[in-house]
């Protein structure tokens, strides 16, 4: 189903993340780490529930996992400190262990894209997430700006194999520009080198319209297309007319509740719905 990145760049090549059918990445969401104003002072017990999410994401059936700081508010705009990076280390080095084969990837918010990639490195993770990789954007933090350039040349020289994927006109934030969202796609992409595409709606939990979906994947064609927020059964069907794969956190949750733990049951649900849907459009009616 997801079509070749081409042979732009070595991470697009034949990565497991973007093999056939839909592809599901669930989230495990950290909770505060050492250093952050809700760290409650038991980093094992932390490391110890994103185990348990990332047994019930593989178990459930995703395609990938990715781990993020969530719990770290309010975050760093982009350079994290030390400390919060060993403390992801030894995060994603457990969901690495425990996940196996299945590809995992780590986001450090908010736009900390070095970071991420070291830990890559070190822990044998396969893909990033990065918020704002070309262009700027204003958020809570202030304003965001893209540092493709630099984050290209550390993949390159740290962990080739990376696959970055990109958010374009990101949640919780404004794009500082006026370029549509494809617009911005077809920049992130050809101008940025990200290996897929990310597009979100306003918020946490909140999903992008089928409509800006499909005007992406016409600009994009050729680049895997991930929905970012708010996948949930209900919409799954007509955003994967537009969408390869999904990067799904609140809705998997017990009662799909934020604060709650993965719900293995609620995984496989959506695994289930998602392995029925026909592939997406070619030709998409907007």
């Amino acid at each position: 189903m997801v079509r070749s990145a081409g042979p732009r760049y070595a991470a697009a090549v034949d990565h497991p993340l973007f093999g056939k059918g839909p592809r599901l990445i669930g989230v495990v969401h950290l909770r505060a780490l050492p250093g952050a104003p809700r760290f409650d002072g038991d980093l094992e017990d932390v490391l110890a529930s994103a185990q348990a999410d990332a047994r019930a994401l593989v178990d459930g059936g995703c395609d990938g996992v990715i781990v993020e700081n969530f719990g770290d508010v309010p975050f760093f705009p982009r350079d994290v400190p030390p400390e919060t990076i060993a403390a992801m280390a030894r995060a994603v080095a457990r969901v690495v262990d425990l996940a196996g084969k299945v590809p995992v990837g780590v986001n450090v918010l908010r736009n900390d894209a070095r970071a991420a990639l070291g830990i890559c490195a070190a822990t044998g993770a396969s893909f990033v997430r990065v918020n704002v990789h070309t262009s700027a954007a204003v958020t809570d933090q202030g304003l965001l700006e893209g540092h493709a350039a630099w984050t290209l040349r550390e993949r390159a020289r740290l962990c080739p194999e990376v696959a970055i994927l990109a958010d374009v006109h990101v949640k919780h934030a404004s794009p500082l520009g006026s370029e549509s969202p494809a617009e911005a796609a077809a920049d992130v992409v050809h101008r940025g080198l990200a290996d897929a595409v990310i597009v979100t709606g306003s918020g946490t939990g909140r999903p992008p319209s089928r409509e800006v979906l499909a005007h992406v994947r016409r600009r994009i064609h050729g680049t895997p297309l991930f929905v970012g927020s708010g996948l949930t059964d209900a919409n799954a069907p007509r955003l994967f007319e537009a969408a390869d794969g999904a990067v799904v956190g609140t809705s998997l949750k017990v009662e799909g509740r934020l604060d709650a733990p993965v719900d293995a049951a609620r995984v496989r649900r959506l695994r289930e719905l998602l392995d029925g849907l026909p592939e997406p459009l070619e030709d998409l009616r907007l």
